[in-house]
């Protein structure tokens, strides 16, 4: 089986785009995971930083009544989906690194385990949250963020399950779904970060009950999974429009992160991560 798999990929390589495709997906997988790693690093700092300095108020900057003293099970629930969120951000991408997984086996299956509990708590832990007390942007924000949750929660199960079963094609396609949702918590900021540059915040309301503000109780997941999709369908295609398209699209992804992250790591999370040390 080992030597059929390994005809197959370099068939894959072979076929024309394919390399492109393989290169460009690699490419936004690197530029992705560096700027989700700070805002991990981020969120470790001043979320999870906040309790130990008794400065939980702070929470509510970003998203106001992320903390209310009266909701004590809200506030634990939201603190666990900080902390299991800030894991899924540095993790998720070693995870997807072939030769890793060839090469330090027992590593990926231990690292794959806390990723996938990680992702459980964190879709669960969000869900609670939402249960007790919903969102600020009311029902529609509400109803967007708990299909966010149930997805996460159902792709990491899936990506067990198919691991378990030793059906590596389904497992590798469920890690990069929940990979692709994993980081949605990242593009919010991201997506936002655009919006505010190019129109001013058009649509969007500091109660998040504005036009934009619906759309993205969805959209900071939704495209994402389209991606995803892009991705996994990709690989055994044989039309070469279909994959140079693929890596167009990719490659655009990668020059949109990086100006993102640039903005982002130098007006926000950089000066957040160093005044919490």
């Amino acid at each position: 089986m080992a030597a059929v798999e390994a005809i197959k990929r370099e068939k894959a390589g072979r076929l024309p785009g394919a390399r492109a495709v393989g290169w460009s997906a690699a490419t936004l997988l690197a530029t992705s995971w560096f700027s989700a790693a700070v805002f991990g690093l981020y969120i470790l700092a001043f979320y999870g930083g906040a309790a130990p300095r008794g400065t939980l108020a702070d929470w509510n900057h970003t998203l106001p009544r992320l903390y209310e003293p009266a909701t004590p099970m809200a506030t634990i629930a939201m603190g666990a989906h900080f902390l299991t969120g800030a894991t899924l951000l540095l993790l998720g991408p070693v995870q997807l690194l072939s030769g890793a997984r060839r090469r330090y086996v027992v590593a990926h299956r231990w690292i794959g385990r806390t990723y996938v509990l990680a992702a459980g708590v964190a879709g669960l832990a969000g869900l609670s949250f939402i249960a007790a007390k919903g969102t600020v942007g009311g029902p529609i924000m509400s109803a967007g963020f708990a299909l966010y949750g149930t997805l996460v929660t159902i792709a990491a199960a899936q990506t067990y399950r198919y691991a378990r079963r030793r059906w590596f094609d389904s497992h590798r396609a469920w890690a990069i779904r929940l990979f692709a949702l994993a980081i949605g918590s990242w593009l919010y900021r991201m997506d936002y970060g655009f919006w505010i540059a190019f129109t001013g915040g058009l649509g969007s309301t500091q109660t998040f009950t504005g036009p934009f503000d619906h759309v993205m109780a969805f959209a900071f997941y939704l495209p994402n999974l389209a991606v995803a999709e892009l991705v996994i369908r990709s690989t055994g295609r044989s039309n070469t429009a279909f994959r140079v398209a693929s890596a167009a699209a990719l490659t655009l992804g990668t020059a949109l992160t990086l100006v993102g992250s640039y903005f982002f790591i130098k007006g926000y999370w950089g000066p957040g991560i160093l005044a919490a040390i």
